[in-house]
C-alpha cells in the first residue's frame, strides 16, 4: 500500500536532511573573524568599488564643470577633471582591495618567531 502524506516516511526525511544540514554547516568554512572585511560578501565589496569609481569621476566631473564655468573654458577642466576624478576613484578602489587582502596577523607561511 503507498504511504500517505502523515506517514513515518515524512519524518524520516525530515530527520535525514537536518543530519545533511548539519554535516554540511560543518564542513563549510567560515570568514576569519580577524580580517578586516570579513563579514562582507563579494557582491557588496564590488558595488562599493564600482561606487567609489564612479563617485569620484562624478566629483571630478562637478568640479570641472565649475571651474569651467567660473572661467569660460568649457571643455578643458570638464575633460581633465574627469580624469583626475577616475585616477582618484582607482586609487580608493585599489586601496580598498589592499584592505581586502590584509590580515592583522603574520603572513601565511611564515613563521612567528622570525
Amino acid at each position: 500500500m503507498a504511504e500517505r502524506p502523515g506517514d513515518d516516511g515524512r519524518d524520516a526525511d525530515a530527520a535525514r536532511l537536518r543530519a545533511l544540514e548539519d554535516r554540511l554547516s560543518g564542513l563549510t568554512r567560515k570568514p576569519e573573524a580577524d580580517m578586516p572585511m570579513a563579514g562582507y560578501d563579494k557582491a557588496h565589496v564590488a558595488w562599493r568599488m564600482v561606487t567609489e569609481i564612479v563617485a569620484g569621476i562624478l566629483m571630478g566631473a562637478g568640479i570641472g564643470y565649475g571651474l569651467d564655468w567660473l572661467f569660460g573654458t568649457l571643455p578643458v577642466m570638464l575633460i581633465l577633471f574627469i580624469l583626475i576624478g577616475f585616477v582618484a576613484g582607482i586609487k580608493v578602489m585599489m586601496r580598498t582591495a589592499a584592505e581586502l587582502g590584509s590580515t592583522s596577523g603574520p603572513a601565511p607561511g611564515t613563521d612567528e618567531r622570525d
